[in-house]
Order: C-alpha cells, then sequence, then structure tokens
C-alpha cells in the first residue's frame, strides 16, 4: 500500500507541473455566424483570453465575402468577442458560403479548437470543429446526427483532457479513497453529480454566474489538499470516511463548470438533446482513460522501480494546497 501511495504522489508531481498555471488553457474558440438575410451572414467571434491576452486567431472568409459597416470589439468573461457582418454576394455561382471553405488563420500555432455554428436562413444549422492540424472547413448544408454525435464527443473529451483543475480534483480522490469499490463508488457519485448540474444549467434550468463557479472549483481542490494532510497525521474525516459524498457535492460545482465551457460554444439548435449527451459521454470517457493511465502507470512503477519516497506524500499535499489556492485568488480576481 506505501508503495501504491508513493508511486500515485510522485505521478501527481509530474502532473502539476504541467497544470501550475494552465488550468482550461485549452478551451475552444467559437464562430457564429447566422444568415439574417439572402448571403448575409451576422458573425460573433468569440476567442479565449486571459486579461487582455488574446489567441491570434481569426477566421479568414471565401474572397467574394466582404464586411459590412464597423467590427464590434468587447471583451467578456474570459474572452474576446468580436461582430459584424458578412455580405456574400457576387454572382450565382459565387453566393453564399455552402460549397466555400472557411480558414481559420493562426490555429495552427495553437493547441485550442474551434466550433463553428452555421444557421441558414431556411433553419438549418450546423456544428462542426476545426481543428490545429486541419485549420479550414468546406462549408456544407444539413448535417447528419453522426456529425453532431462525433463532435460533440471530441469536445467533451478534450475539454476533461484540458481541463487542469478538473483532472486534478479526480487525482487527489484517487490519493485519499482506499479500496477498489470505494473508488468505483465515488467516481460515480462525481459522474451523476456533474452530469445532473451539467444539463441543468446547459438547459437554462440554472443559471449560474462562471466566475463564482471557477473560483469554488478550486476551492473544492483546496479541500481535498486538506484533507491528504489530515490522513498524513492519520487523522480520520469525512473525506477518508465516505469519500462519495465529498465527490457528488463538489461534483455538482464541478457541472457548472462543464456546462459554463459548453456554453461558450453553443449547441445545435435541432439536436440540443443528442449534443448535449455526447459531450457528457465524452467528459466521462476522458475521465476514465485519465483514470485508467494513471492506475496502469502506478503499476509500471510498482512492477518496476519499487522506489519508496517517504517524504513525497505531505510535499505534493501542500503542493496541491498551494496550487489551489493560487488558483482561488486568481480566479476570484477575474470576478
Amino acid at each position: 500500500m506505501k508503495n501504491y501511495i508513493n508511486s500515485l504522489f510522485l505521478i501527481l508531481i509530474c502532473f502539476m507541473q504541467y497544470g501550475f498555471v494552465h488550468a482550461h488553457e485549452s478551451r475552444p474558440a467559437y464562430l457564429e455566424i447566422n444568415e439574417s438575410a439572402a448571403s448575409v451572414f451576422d458573425i460573433t467571434w468569440r476567442r479565449p483570453a486571459r486579461g487582455e491576452m488574446v489567441l491570434s486567431m481569426q477566421p479568414i472568409f471565401p474572397k467574394h465575402c466582404a464586411v459590412q459597416g464597423k467590427v464590434a470589439n468587447y471583451f467578456t468573461s474570459g474572452a474576446h468577442v468580436s461582430r459584424w457582418t458578412l455580405s456574400c454576394h457576387s454572382d450565382e455561382t459565387q453566393s453564399g458560403l455552402v460549397g466555400h471553405t472557411i480558414f481559420i488563420e493562426g490555429l495552427t500555432q495553437t493547441i485550442t479548437d474551434v466550433l463553428i455554428r452555421i444557421q441558414f436562413l431556411d433553419g438549418v444549422t450546423t456544428t462542426n470543429i476545426v481543428k490545429p492540424n486541419h485549420a479550414e472547413l468546406t462549408v456544407e448544408g444539413s448535417p447528419s446526427s453522426w456529425q453532431v454525435i462525433t463532435d460533440y464527443f471530441v469536445l467533451g473529451v478534450e475539454h476533461i483532457l484540458g481541463g487542469i483543475d478538473h483532472l486534478l480534483f479526480v487525482l487527489c480522490l484517487l490519493l485519499i479513497v482506499k479500496g477498489r469499490w470505494l473508488l468505483v463508488k465515488t467516481i460515480t457519485a462525481f459522474t451523476i453529480a456533474h452530469s445532473i448540474t451539467l444539463a441543468l444549467a446547459t438547459l437554462g434550468v440554472v443559471n449560474i454566474p462562471q466566475a463564482p463557479v471557477e473560483a469554488v472549483i478550486a476551492l473544492s481542490i483546496l479541500f481535498l489538499a486538506v484533507e491528504l494532510v489530515k490522513q498524513q497525521q492519520g487523522k480520520s474525516d469525512l473525506a477518508m470516511r465516505s469519500p462519495w459524498i465529498v465527490a457528488f457535492i463538489f461534483g455538482l460545482l464541478h457541472g457548472f463548470g462543464f456546462a459554463g465551457a459548453l456554453s461558450e460554444v453553443g449547441l445545435p439548435q435541432a439536436d440540443i438533446p443528442l449534443a448535449l449527451l455526447m459531450f457528457n459521454v465524452g467528459v466521462e470517457i476522458g475521465q476514465l482513460l485519465f483514470i485508467a493511465v494513471v492506475l496502469i502507470a502506478i503499476l509500471i512503477w510498482q512492477q518496476f522501480v519499487k522506489i519508496r519516497l517517504g517524504w513525497l506524500p505531505r510535499t505534493v499535499a501542500y503542493a496541491i494546497g498551494g496550487l489551489s489556492t493560487f488558483w482561488v485568488f486568481s480566479r476570484i480576481a477575474l470576478f
């Protein structure tokens, strides 16, 4: 058991070196295109931002499209937004966007994705994800259900694997929980809880400001860090006795965090239940993949390295507390 704990703490140190400042650095950008008149589109372009630092990316539209009027630019919570009107009239062969390509300039130099949502005048809505390794989209007509399934599933997996704070919370649970059945019970409680609030918030049943949610998520990690210190001192508290209760309570908060990320990119109006379901499934699969990787790494360490580091558990517990405290104050500053 000691070798197991030492292995897990050593993995955590490597994990934290990456995550020290980069929680949610891989948030996607969002390009919304609404056809307001024949071949005339209202454009909303939202890029992730930290303060006044904005990812250097711009959508490049077909040559027959031209900007009408002025471009409005402003900052909102965690993002920079640009709005303008685009006219894509030329001739019968060069009209509208269907069959033409939109290119995201600068995307290849980032680690983020761009979700592009297009709503046509006839009510047809398409949603696509553009990635750094293929920074362009050829606009098509009605999307298939399979396209919605794959896009939102991938978005869910990428969100959880890029959300360092969510993964750090799960990793803390792995450090605290003793026993396989209790671990299954705890992870299941966390999954059920954040699935509930993800659905409620995304569907507009419950609305909570995102900035306080992100701060409380960081606070939940700090709480687990304190529990880890108590565990090292041989004390028993709620997180040790009934970790599934703690996972469920904080899972409700993490669900609001997932919903905030999903609201940034939007849902296809014709396939809201399907898109929401697949995003949630993607989050769960990403979470399980992370747990599997950690447990496999522990097994490899136990079988081949077999080094015990007695100082490691307490050091990492305090490091988690320091990191989560930094997140708490930095997120409060964004209120």
